[in-house]
């Protein structure tokens, strides 16, 4: 029998590795799947990839646990310049992804863990980041086939993160946002998209680029917004800043 832990590294699922580790439960490998926007550029939030490969990797190296990491052919900008072959928007561009129908998690995610979960033995059992007190999750389990160990000891979602951060393993992406996902994901929120903008203005000038791109299926990045809307909107924010800094510096 084997024991694998999917991971994304958020405190849930590091969490499970944890406690795997203090009470000696079984673990044969933590598998990890990324999507990639290019061929060079990670989907993570650079944080939270640095985070990644700087720190929790080499804390599972370090404490003898293998790390399988998965990754699709198809990155994110293939899949946006991918061609529609059939229905009414044949001959267009897949474009943006769509909130709620996410074409990335189909494309980029999904084939690779395909892959990886038929090459297991059917007794291999998978550890599932589900917190104790997330009872609607804990009823997707599968009985033999995935567990909650962080359900199994009694943790919930704050235990999961006093665990982590004793232990050093708390991704700083927390620090603005809730939640790990890709830096271009449409169900972003304001405050994530602006942290993009502001602390990484490569990959945002990326995504305004692809704004530009003709014969796409949708204009939008999200359910209500364009991207080139939200710059616009952040670029209008900081002139007034600008213009009220400027005022606060004046003597009367």
């Amino acid at each position: 029998m084997k024991y694998i832990a999917s991971c994304s590294f958020g405190k849930d699922s590091l969490a499970t590795i944890l406690l795997a580790l203090e009470h000696g439960e079984p673990l044969d490998e933590a598998v990890y799947c990324e999507v990639m926007f290019d061929t060079d550029i990670s989907g993570e939030i650079p944080e939270h990839r640095d985070f990644i490969y700087e720190t929790c990797i080499p804390f599972l190296e370090k404490h003898g646990v293998k790390l399988t990491v998965l990754r699709s052919s198809m990155t994110y900008i293939d899949s946006f310049f991918r061609v529609i072959q059939k229905g009414e928007n044949a001959g267009k561009l897949n474009s943006w992804p769509l909130c709620g129908r996410c074409c990335i998690q189909r494309d980029c995610k999904l084939p690779p863990i395909t892959a990886y979960q038929k090459s297991l033995s059917t007794d291999t059992v998978q550890y599932i980041g589900y917190a104790y007190d997330e009872q609607e999750r804990l009823l997707r389990l599968q009985e033999g086939k995935t567990v909650s160990l962080l359900a199994k000891y009694h943790k919930t979602e704050a235990d999961a993160v006093d665990i982590c951060k004793r232990a050093g393993l708390y991704s700083p992406i927390y620090a603005f946002t809730s939640r790990n996902g890709c830096f271009f994901c449409p169900n972003a929120k304001r405050r994530e998209l602006r942290h993009l903008y502001d602390h990484h203005p490569d990959l945002w000038a990326r995504l305004v680029e692809l704004q530009g791109t003709s014969n796409k299926v949708t204009e939008r990045f999200n359910r209500s917004q364009r991207i080139d809307e939200i710059d616009d909107g952040f670029r209008w924010e900081d002139r007034q800043y600008t213009l009220f800094d400027g005022c606060a510096g004046q003597g009367s």
